[in-house]
């Protein structure tokens, strides 16, 4: 149950660092307020999370997930580069995430 959470952590990460793009340092309301219910479900749910799983691979993971998924947000919504060397990056991050949950 918990490495759910912690995905779900991962994945209000994501939400809160796309509203903090759109948020245009916090000049818009909507975005702001996104950023800031995404932004506390994210650590909320980091916080259940660890209760059984080690800090620093809960950590990893959270952030590796936000990572890679805001990295895509970034591609796909707002036009940033797209090139061989940063595609295989992005997938060695998502392997060496699943490393850390089959090591934990």
């Amino acid at each position: 149950m918990n490495w759910l959470v912690l995905l779900l952590a991962g994945l209000f990460e994501v939400g809160f660092t796309t509203c903090l793009k759109l948020s245009e340092q916090f000049t818009k309301p909507l975005p702001t307020i996104g950023f800031i219910l995404f932004a506390g479900a994210s650590f909320y749910a980091l916080s259940y999370s660890i209760k059984t799983i080690p800090i620093g691979t809960a950590y990893a993971i959270w952030t590796g997930i936000g990572a890679f998924g805001t990295a895509i947000i970034g591609i796909n919504c707002f036009g940033e580069p797209m090139d061989a060397a940063r595609l295989f990056f992005l997938f060695l991050l998502i392997f060496s995430l699943v490393g850390l949950k089959l090591v934990s």
